[in-house]
């Protein structure tokens, strides 16, 4: 009821899926939820808001549960004569999981319709980081700068980035297939390539954003950063599961190596007991974008009926098939038995992102917050191939300033290769993230120093400075996705540069112009 839901409601979601069952007593909630909010976002008549109420019975979201809806844009009126079924249940997950009507829309129109639910929460949080780096942009433009109590910036100037510098005609685009500079299996698409004089290092940096972005963000990201032009990547070239991603970095691309040994490549590979049970109709060979949750056991309850169904036939009707294969691929349900799919478990999120065993296990921390900090991370040998660069460069070791890189994606990969990490500060909202980090540390026996900081706005520029002078500088910056999150409920209480609508990326361009600038200085 904390949440918002009447005591009746909840009495009800109780009473259909028992008192200890929480998964599926919150599932049914949003059920609810979503069915009484969807028809007025889609302007709907009473006669279809009458339909969906008389059908709270089944919380289920299947095709049948939507056939009542018309499907319209409420941003442009425009109607839509034959609705999708498969649209139209895409819509109401997105709305569940927090999204308006309004950027789900705008997200299957931008994304297509074969877009799976991973891909379309990725091209959201994106689209949401553009409208803040916006906003972000035009109150730089309108606000004078403050002059830090060290007077650092009064005679810096700011030759590095020039925010108003027209937007390029020809927007970034997508290269296919998705393979960067180079991947393991490929490795010479491009051996040189020339910087802008502002983007050299040191200090390297390396920043990560979702690829499927809208129009516009990858060119906000690349002007902000120097003016370098991103390197796309799809994670499928170095594992068994999808990730595209962008990396905006200066470190140079010659002469890189995967780690050794290669992770598994394809499912087979990966989760070998499941071949037994997989059926010929079902083609994957890698698994989509891992997420940070998972499929419910009504779901794969559904899936195991409508099989059992179809017992005695060569294979299941198209459509069963469909139904299936949208489900796996949505959620990556895998074969673990006869007519039996389910999600991934923990460990097996862990192999494929290419963290160790149990990396996220124990100490306190539930399932849930296991799936949602490996959703959040990196992949850690696509990172690996492009920072194995460093290990020639710096035998000695290195410096390291980590930000927003959740579970220590980076500095795993940076152990992998074999890189000595002197001092590392790490950054990151999560008192759960941060604990896996130091906990690993601890357990790798690192001999370097790690630091870590709770909350970004601790790093001004006073604290960097301190910083600098007691390691020497910083020789690589590393910083996340902007989609994990804001900065927490951090970001409710800030005001100026660092107001509700800052994100992430900003914070992470700050404070590496800071370092850049600062280490030029000295």
């Amino acid at each position: 009821m904390w949440m918002g839901f009447s005591e009746e409601v909840v009495a009800k979601a109780i009473q259909e899926n028992g008192e200890e069952n929480t998964d599926s007593i919150l599932e049914t909630l949003l059920t609810y939820s979503v069915s009484q909010y969807l028809p007025h976002a889609l302007g709907q008549s009473p006669q279809a808001e009458q339909h969906i109420n008389s059908d709270q019975n089944s919380p289920e979201l299947d095709g049948s549960f939507l056939d009542g809806f018309s499907d319209t844009d409420s941003f442009e009126g425009e109607e839509i004569t034959n609705p999708d079924p498969d649209k139209e249940e895409k819509l109401v997950s997105l709305a569940s999981m927090g999204y308006s009507v309004q950027e789900a829309s705008i997200a299957m129109e931008r994304c297509g319709p074969n877009t799976s639910i991973a891909e379309l929460t990725d091209f959201i949080c994106a689209a949401q980081m553009a409208k803040a780096a916006d906003a972000l942009l035009a109150e730089i433009e309108d606000k004078p700068r403050p002059k830090p109590s060290n007077g650092y910036h009064k005679h810096k100037k700011r030759r590095m980035l020039d925010y108003e510098k027209p937007p390029v005609d020809e927007p970034i685009r997508l290269p296919n297939p998705m393979i960067g500079f180079g991947v393991p299996s490929n490795p010479d698409v491009i051996v040189h390539r020339s910087l802008p004089e502002a983007a050299a290092g040191p200090p390297y940096f390396y920043y990560e954003n979702v690829a499927l972005a809208p129009k516009g963000v990858w060119d906000t990201i690349s002007r902000f950063l120097y003016d370098v032009e991103p390197e796309f990547v799809d994670s499928k070239y170095f594992c068994a599961a999808a990730r595209k991603r962008g990396y905006v970095h200066n470190l140079p691309i010659k002469n890189r190596h995967h780690l050794v040994p290669l992770p598994p490549q394809n499912i087979y590979e990966a989760l070998p007991l499941s071949r037994k049970w997989w059926p010929s109709w079902d083609t994957r060979s890698h698994l989509n974008c891992l997420q940070t949750c998972i499929a419910s056991a009504k779901l794969t309850e559904r899936i195991r009926k409508a099989l059992e169904e179809c017992d005695g036939e060569p294979e299941p009707p198209h459509h069963v098939q469909k139904f299936v294969m949208d489900e796996c691929r949505k959620w990556n349900l895998v074969w673990v038995g006869r007519n039996k799919l389910a999600p991934l478990e923990p460990d097996e999120v862990e192999m494929l992102l290419g963290f160790p065993k149990n990396h996220t296990r124990g100490g306190g921390i539930s399932r849930t917050d296991r799936y949602k900090s490996l959703g959040n991370s990196f992949q850690v040998d696509t990172v690996a191939y492009h920072l194995s660069v460093l290990k020639e460069m710096y035998p000695d070791g290195i410096n390291v300033l980590s930000l927003f890189s959740g579970i220590g994606g980076a500095e795993v990969a940076l152990h992998r290769l074999g890189v000595r990490m002197k001092n590392v500060v790490s950054v990151d909202i999560s008192e759960v993230n941060r604990n896996i980090v130091r906990s690993w540390w601890e357990q790798t026996n690192q001999k370097g120093t790690l630091i870590d900081f709770a909350d970004v706005q601790q790093l001004d520029a006073n604290r960097i400075e301190q910083m600098i002078n007691a390691f020497g500088g910083f020789d690589l910056v590393i910083g996340g996705s902007p989609c994990n999150n804001l900065a927490g409920s951090n970001r409710h209480s800030r005001d100026g540069l660092e107001g509700k609508d800052s994100s992430l990326f900003y914070d992470y361009f700050r404070i590496l112009d800071l370092v850049k600038n600062m280490m030029q200085r000295n």
